[in-house]
């Protein structure tokens, strides 16, 4: 390698990475990220959770509210954006399936249980209130 290559490779390694939940994408190509982080408070010793919002660049729009993700910084790309998102460490249950990925049958989602006669509902008092006949 060449001198001039291996400081900016240097420097590169030592880019911070934090890994967060994802609490905003309203905007394009951000999205904007909670880091949580323990500290142990200086008089009292208790251990405490503090958390920073950092405003990452998502190209591809791919990162949904919930998403575990992982961000690394970068140079200033805006106001307030410094951060890139790196990966989707892991999707939130409520977010849509990954493009390509594996599907689950329609079959089972849509299904609804049906009730036997001993299940059913009834509309007298004294049911509404719990108690037996």
């Amino acid at each position: 390698m060449s001198p001039m290559t291996e400081p900016a490779a240097a420097s590169r390694a030592s880019r911070k990475v934090r890994i967060g939940t994802v609490v905003s994408n309203k905007m394009k190509k951000t999205i904007v990220v909670r880091v949580n982080r323990l500290v142990k408070h200086p008089k009292y010793q208790r251990i405490i959770r503090q958390s920073s919002t950092f405003k990452a660049h998502d190209e591809t729009n791919s990162a949904a509210i919930g998403d575990w993700v992982k961000i690394m910084e970068t140079r200033p790309l805006s106001k307030d954006k410094r951060w890139r998102l790196v990966e989707i460490v892991r999707r939130a249950s409520t977010a849509p399936a990954v493009p390509g990925g594996e599907e689950e049958p329609a079959d089972d989602r849509t299904k609804t249980p049906q009730m036997t006669a001993d299940q059913q509902p009834s509309s007298s008092p004294s049911a509404a209130q719990g108690i037996p006949r």
